[in-house]
Parts: structure tokens; C-alpha cells; sequence
């Protein structure tokens, strides 16, 4: 039997998880398509830059990723403090950057006065938004949502393009992190998708290599 999500994630044993999304299409998230000839390359774009707009978002650090041909690997590390720390105005921006809220949010945000019943509700609102900014839960399921909304509108089909929902793995020491972090980094290379971790498109491995060089 599955086990639920959030037995699944334990912030109490450790905030650093992987997490592998699957298409459960036969179309390629990414890449080329060898029974097709069609390229989906431009798709890694659309992942890297979703991912790292929702890294400023979200609490939440993405520490490794790769963007494979039909699965994406992530390290996450959930900096539930931080969204402790974040005040009410800084929760309900972020959020909005997510999603549009409701005329109470908008309200709040634009400074106009609350009734003592309007801030009650507002008050409920923000405690959910920052319980959501610190899970591995919405963080991904923003990610696909938006990335199967958009392979969908492209293919001109509707329907369920990830395979169920996405898997996590704890990694609940030092050793666990650095051996997960290694497999994600090096994924690219072992797939023959490129020849050494610094060629690898669309990959934390490479942002990595580049930064360093620059500095």
C-alpha cells in the first residue's frame, strides 16, 4: 500500500528529499523523440525557468536538479523557518506571485483597513499560505501543473501527463545527501545525453561549474 505524502515527508528526521516526476505519456518531456523525429528540447527551458522562479518563491532551496528526457530529478531542502520567519505582507506577496488570491488578500496587500472580522479571515488565510510555502507538496505540484499545462496546450491533447503523483525519497543524513546528489548530477552522463557533467544542459551540475569559473 502507498504510504501517504505526508508520512513521506518528515521535517523532524531530516529537510533534504529527492524527488523524480515521470511523464506517463510515451512523448518526451524533453529531448527528441527517436520514433518521432520530433525535438522537445525547448521544454528543459521551460522546467529550468519555472523551477528556479519557484525556488525564490517557495521556502524551499532546490540544491540539485536535472531535466532528463521524460522524468525530472530534484534535491529539495524545506526551509520551514524561514517561512516562519517571513512576515504576513511578505507571505501573502510570494503567494501572489503563485496565484492571484482572494479581494481580502488584495485588499491586505494594497493597505487598506481591515475589519476585525476581515483580519480573522485574513489571518487563517496567511497561516495556510505559509504551511503551503514550506511543502514539498505544493512546490512540486505548482511545478507540473504549469509544465503539463503547457505540454498539453503544444500537443493539442488533454489529459494526465505526469505519472501519478510524484515520488520522494527522504535523505536523512550527510552521506545519503552527497550519494543522491552525486546520482543526480551525473544522471545526464550515464543517460548519454552528454559527455561530462559541465556539458549537461539544463542542470544544476553545470550552473555549479559555471559559477565556480567565474569566481
Amino acid at each position: 500500500m502507498p504510504m501517504a505524502r505526508k508520512r513521506q515527508v518528515s521535517l523532524s528526521d531530516t529537510k533534504y528529499y529527492h524527488c523524480i516526476s515521470r511523464c506517463v505519456r510515451r512523448a518526451f518531456l524533453c529531448g527528441e523523440d527517436r520514433f518521432t523525429g520530433r525535438s522537445y528540447e525547448h521544454r528543459r527551458d521551460w522546467v529550468e525557468e519555472k523551477l528556479l522562479m519557484l525556488a525564490k518563491v517557495f521556502c524551499i532551496e532546490v540544491c540539485g536538479y536535472a531535466v532528463m528526457s521524460n522524468h525530472t530529478h530534484l534535491v529539495l531542502y524545506v526551509d520551514d523557518k524561514k517561512a516562519q520567519r517571513l512576515s504576513d505582507k511578505a507571505i501573502v506577496i510570494r503567494w501572489h506571485k503563485l496565484f492571484k488570491g482572494n479581494w481580502l488578500t488584495q485588499k491586505f496587500v494594497n493597505g487598506d483597513e481591515l475589519s476585525e472580522s476581515e483580519r480573522s479571515m485574513l489571518d487563517a488565510d496567511i497561516s495556510e499560505f505559509r504551511i503551503r510555502l514550506a511543502s514539498i507538496s505544493w512546490f512540486m505540484r505548482v511545478l507540473n501543473e504549469d509544465i503539463a499545462r503547457r505540454a498539453n496546450k503544444e500537443d493539442g491533447c488533454t489529459g494526465r501527463f505526469w505519472e501519478g503523483r510524484f515520488k520522494s525519497q527522504a535523505l536523512l543524513d550527510e552521506a545519503a545527501l552527497a550519494a543522491c546528489m552525486a546520482y543526480v548530477d551525473l544522471n545526464p552522463v550515464r543517460a548519454q545525453m552528454a559527455e561530462t557533467p559541465e556539458t549537461s544542459d539544463y542542470t544544476s551540475i553545470k550552473k555549479r561549474i559555471e559559477c565556480a569559473r567565474q569566481g
